[in-house]
């Protein structure tokens, strides 16, 4: 691997964890994951919301831009389905210390790669974007829309241990003005 292509994710723990899981997805591996460590990527802005994000920002978007760059260069992009997500939004309102807390009204998702047509936004929060406006997706759309995405039907179901049926996203439908 050249040492600009190293450069290009960012000299950090997760650019480099990026660049590995290029080189994963590029070896033949189906499914990679990588998580922001938080020891490193604290997003966790309770307090100093903003001065925190000027820090954070930039190497997660240098990381996550080389990821979409290198596989489309590589014509990986069409077999890969990336999915970027945190498991809540941030108070559309500044808290007394400065920060954002935990809201579970509103919040954002990447979808990549596949099926998905890029340059696309679906949804829409309110003015002050505290809520939905219009007809709001659930986190089981946005799995829907990740499995159909990754060729596997999201109403498959399996049989437990006992027999039970289990259905793969039970309540969710694709979003679909995300496909092409």
């Amino acid at each position: 691997e050249k040492v600009s292509e190293s450069d290009r994710f960012g000299k950090h723990e997760f650019g480099q964890t990026l660049l590995l899981a290029c080189r994963l997805i590029e070896a033949g591996v189906h499914f990679v994951t990588v998580r922001l460590r938080p020891a490193e990527f604290d997003f966790d802005t309770h307090s100093n919301n903003f001065s925190k994000l000027r820090t954070l920002l930039p190497p997660f978007d240098r990381g996550l831009s080389a990821l979409l760059g290198r596989l489309s260069e590589r014509g990986r992009l069409d077999s890969t389905s990336l999915f970027v997500t945190g498991e809540f939004g941030r108070t559309p309102r500044v808290n007394g210390g400065g920060g954002r807390d935990h809201w579970a009204r509103a919040m954002c998702a990447l979808l990549a790669g596949g099926d998905i047509r890029g340059g696309r936004v679906a949804g829409a929060s309110d003015e002050t974007a505290s809520a939905p406006s219009g007809d709001p997706f659930s986190p089981d759309d946005l799995a829907a829309s990740f499995f159909r995405n990754t060729g596997i039907d999201p109403k498959t179901e399996f049989q437990t241990n006992v027999g039970r049926p289990v259905t793969l996203v039970r309540n969710g439908d694709p979003i679909e003005s995300l496909f092409a």
